[in-house]
């Protein structure tokens, strides 16, 4: 997302960077915390307490201290979600114009986690002249009577992960990273286009979790793509295929779930212990279970290809699901609805602005409901002209709606008030 925002902006002129915070493993593991909180769960139940406070305002401190010479006043700076927020102060004194993007948050803000995650971070952003959130609802009471604006996450339609992919190169790629069989009936390699336009071959396999053989390049696959994170219920996922395929013995379909290494995601410290939590379970279902799921560890060292891999994936998914607990936006979702995919997904948080129920997708209203998520997929593998029309409607829907396109044209009406806003105030500051 950032990626071609920041190509759109220097391609119209403006000297745009990104630069990304430094942090320790304890500093991650609070963000991570913070990260939970503000999505009403209590994660490992760590506190957030002045002793990491302390830490957390020491890395800030530290990442400030990198920023002295990069920014200057009147710079406009986009602070992005809790890992920045304590930077924030420092950069008002020294007369930036910050605004701070948050992504997540949760609509029940009587939450205790909620309110534990908002206080913490209230010292460092309740000063910040501008807020943007995912969805207004997710902005504290205390920051909404302030400026705040309402701008979705999107996708660039033209990035590794989104651009038009033919089916025979979708299954050269799948094929060789070993998600799928290899047949000799497609000859295309196993290529993707970059996101500066040049070609590259696939160098990188995915580390596979399953019984037997692959797939076949015709059974129709259920995939989930997410972090190995609990709020995406990869669980539930795998539990609630078993239930179907139980329940419908002869329906083929296969599931796959996908997700990144679980060394490869720094600020993550949780993925490891999700993914081996995941593991313990697929070894516990039944043998005839077991060889109708496929997990995978997607090759994370050349970011391009990973996103490739996901493209192709998505591409080639019979159903896309995203059964998360809760959502902050769910750009998976937005990825496999551009994709013309049908998706069910789950109805929280984001994924509410993105599918209109029956029309763009199928919500499950309940996501801890393992028999409704099961029903739902027997729905859309039995019947054909739904998957056909829920994928076209998804497809539209994000075009209107979820494209970076969309996202520059709001973002510069922001910075246009923004900076309005502030020439008016050092006029009004320079009036004797």
């Amino acid at each position: 997302m950032l990626h071609s925002l920041l190509r759109y902006t220097r391609q119209i002129g403006f000297d745009v960077r990104w630069l990304v915070i430094d942090g320790t493993p304890g500093f991650f593991h609070i963000t991570k915390r913070i990260h939970n909180a503000l999505h009403g769960s209590r994660g490992d139940g760590t506190p957030l307490g002045r002793e990491e406070r302390t830490l957390f305002e020491a890395v800030s401190q530290s990442n400030t201290a990198a920023l002295q010479t990069l920014v200057q006043p009147r710079d406009i700076v986009i602070c992005h979600d809790p890992q920045t927020a304590g930077l924030v102060p420092a950069l008002l004194r020294r007369g930036a114009l910050v605004i701070w993007r948050c992504h997540i948050g949760h609509e029940q803000h009587e939450s205790i986690e909620v309110e534990r995650g908002w206080q913490f971070l209230r010292p460092y952003i309740e000063e910040v002249p501008l807020a943007v959130f995912s969805r207004a609802a997710y902005a504290p009471s205390w920051v909404r009577g302030k400026r705040t604006m309402v701008i979705p996450p999107n996708i660039d339609p033209f990035s590794a992960k989104n651009l038009v992919m033919a089916p025979e190169a979708a299954r050269a790629i799948l094929s060789f990273v070993g998600l799928i069989e290899k047949t000799s009936d497609d000859d295309a390699p196993p290529a993707f286009v970059r996101d500066d336009g040049s070609v590259s071959r696939m160098a990188r396999k995915a580390d596979m979790l399953r019984v037997g053989q692959p797939p076949a390049t015709d059974t129709p696959l259920v995939v989930q793509v997410s972090r190995w994170d609990a709020m995406k219920d990869p669980l539930g996922v795998l539990h609630g295929f078993a239930r179907l395929i139980t329940q419908e013995a002869s329906l083929h379909a296969e599931l796959v779930l996908a997700g990144p290494g679980t060394r490869a995601v720094t600020d993550d410290p949780e993925g490891a212990q999700v993914f081996g939590e995941l593991q313990q379970a697929y070894l516990a279902l039944p043998e005839a279970q077991r060889r109708r799921v496929h997990i995978a560890l997607l090759p994370m060292e050349d970011l391009e290809e990973n996103a490739a891999i996901v493209n192709a994936l998505q591409r080639h998914a019979h159903i896309v699901v995203q059964k998360s607990l809760v959502e902050g936006f769910g750009l998976t979702v937005t990825e496999a609805m551009w994709k013309g995919r049908p998706v069910i997904a789950s109805a929280v948080g984001g994924i509410l602005d993105q599918i209109r129920d029956g029309t763009d997708g199928l919500l499950l209203q309940d996501p801890s409901d393992l028999d409704a998520f099961a029903a739902l997929l027997r729905r859309v593998l039995e019947d054909p002209a739904l998957a056909q029309r829920l994928g076209q409607a998804g497809y539209e829907r994000v075009r209107d709606h979820f494209l970076s396109i969309c996202a520059l044209e709001l973002w510069a009406g922001l910075l246009e008030q923004l900076t309005e806003h502030e020439q008016r105030g050092a006029a009004h500051r320079a009036t004797p």
